[in-house]
């Protein structure tokens, strides 16, 4: 009679196989990531001849919205575009430009939208009031429906009135 595969070995291999292609996968998964980050990693730029001229620079960076990413500060964003601003600044800067000649001169290059304070004039008036009419409007809104559903309670919902039947002979 032919001898049947004892069941526990079977699936004790099968584990151990399974562990070994879980790990397997982690592994390569480490090794992807490393490379990865190996891959993607930039040469940090020089650092500035001038200190005094790099935290002028950096300070009104801070104070610019990068126009690729547009969440971020110029001098946070890490596009190439703001990277290619913030050189500009410093060519202008080392050529004895105010602070806000540079403000001036990216806000006339790009607007206002470049700046994250942008001045109150009649085109920026969406900007500095637009968030507070919208939360006016909503909190409009939820004070009819409340209302609304408040009057609807009351006249649709009155306990002893379900089914036209009195509580009593309800079952």
């Amino acid at each position: 009679m032919p001898e049947l595969p004892n069941p526990r070995s079977g699936s004790m291999a099968r584990r151990l196989r399974a562990q070994a292609a879980a790990l397997l996968g982690v592994l390569m998964l480490v090794l992807l990531g490393l490379y990865a980050s190996a891959a993607g990693a930039k040469e940090a730029p020089p650092a500035a001849a001038d200190p005094e001229l790099e935290s002028r620079m950096q300070r009104i960076a801070s104070e610019l919205r990068c126009l690729v990413c547009q969440n971020e500060t110029l001098a946070a964003s890490h596009a190439s575009l703001a990277e290619d601003l913030r050189e500009q600044m410093r060519v202008m800067l080392r050529q004895g430009s105010s602070d806000d000649e540079v403000r001036r001169f990216m806000t006339d290059r790009y607007g206002d939208f470049v700046l994250y304070r942008p001045p109150l004039k009649s085109t920026t008036l969406a900007l500095w009031f637009g968030p507070l009419a919208l939360l006016a409007i909503g909190l409009a809104v939820l004070a009819i429906v409340l209302r609304r559903r408040s009057r609807l309670g009351d006249e649709h919902f009155e306990p002893d009135d379900l089914d036209g039947a009195e509580p009593e002979t309800r079952r």
